[in-house]
């Protein structure tokens, strides 16, 4: 299993976006990555500024989101619909998204109840628990 660090995940998306920009050929996985980004146009002036997005860091008490970690749980969730794991995700997925008409707002609720689990895996030492996930996305709250 690849474990990148924190700087390997976030070169990761800063090369993928700037071969995005500049028509250059991307891995499938680069092309997933450059859509992320597209998708986050409030993340763009970081992400083509390389020192800066390298640099900085996002702490809870600041009150903002880390965008590599956004973007890098975005990544996980598609990689999760693609094969449908944990099983029931892309169903309770695809529910939210025919009900919104919006795959990226629909992409959000997973969002949130993947963060939710996985907050709750680190606070109880405990590994995630898939059928909490997918109910919190069935649900629609983390």
């Amino acid at each position: 299993m690849y474990n990148p660090t924190r700087d390997q995940a976030r070169q990761f998306f800063i090369e993928a976006w700037r071969k995005h920009r500049e028509h250059l050929p991307l891995t499938e996985l680069e092309v997933i990555a450059a859509d992320l980004v597209k998708h986050h146009p409030e993340y763009h002036a970081l992400i083509e500024n390389p020192e800066s997005a390298m640099a900085r860091e996002w702490t809870p008490e600041m009150g903002e989101t880390n965008p590599f970690l956004h973007l890098s749980l975005h990544l996980a969730i598609e990689e999760q619909l693609s094969i449908d794991q944990p099983h029931g995700l892309r169903a309770a997925f695809e529910a939210h998204f025919s009900r919104l008409g919006d795959r990226h707002e629909a992409l959000h609720i997973v969002l949130d109840a993947l963060a939710e689990t996985v907050w709750r895996s680190q606070r109880d030492g405990a590994p995630l628990d898939g059928l909490a996930y997918v109910e919190r996305v069935r649900r629609g709250k983390p």
